[in-house]
């Protein structure tokens, strides 16, 4: 990827703007070509994002972190899919998962396990054990903007390089 251009933004190179990037998310960047770009916080969820600045919704996928439980046991996992998608957490991840009960994971809890802000977790940087399902269609879809820890700024990357993060897996994760 050479001069990344998608919507109304100023992106950069990530790693020249650590200021834009949560800390997991700095750290777990090296090696991978992605850009950045300075959003307003108050615009950070996907819809608003999308029409504030340009950028099509079949080219931006959204994090959601889920919980699962099984026999007294709790896990977390992240899961990514387009905007235009959503994840069948009760069916695919679930079973995936190998947990009786799912749910998406409490604010607080997202917020406090992730060291990301809500609204911004991104499947980069998260702690080393907790599984990565990342939904076909991202994999495909070429530039893809996610966030990037913080609300104040986004991502932008080939949806390939989410397969190759150390716990991904790739999977048809929406409902069809």
């Amino acid at each position: 990827m050479t001069a990344a251009v998608m919507g109304k933004l100023d992106w950069r190179p990530a790693l020249e703007v650590p200021e834009l990037l949560a800390a997991p998310v700095r750290a777990a960047l090296d090696g991978v070509t992605a850009y950045a770009a300075a959003i307003d916080a108050e615009l950070a969820d996907t819809a608003a994002f999308c029409a504030e600045y340009d950028v099509p919704m079949e080219a931006s996928a959204n994090c959601v972190i889920v919980l699962g439980k099984r026999a007294g046991e709790e896990s977390y996992a992240a899961v990514l899919v387009l905007a235009t998608d959503r994840a069948d957490v009760n069916g695919v991840i679930r079973k995936h998962l190998g947990v009786r009960k799912i749910s998406f994971a409490a604010q607080h809890d997202a917020v406090s396990t992730t060291s990301m802000e809500y609204g911004g977790i991104t499947p980069v940087g998260l702690p080393a054990d907790w599984p990565v399902l990342v939904d076909e269609a991202v994999v495909k879809a070429g530039l893809v903007v996610i966030g990037s820890g913080i609300r104040g700024s986004k991502l932008l990357l080939d949806g390939a390089e989410l397969a190759k993060l150390p716990t991904a897996t790739v999977l048809d994760l929406a409902q069809h």
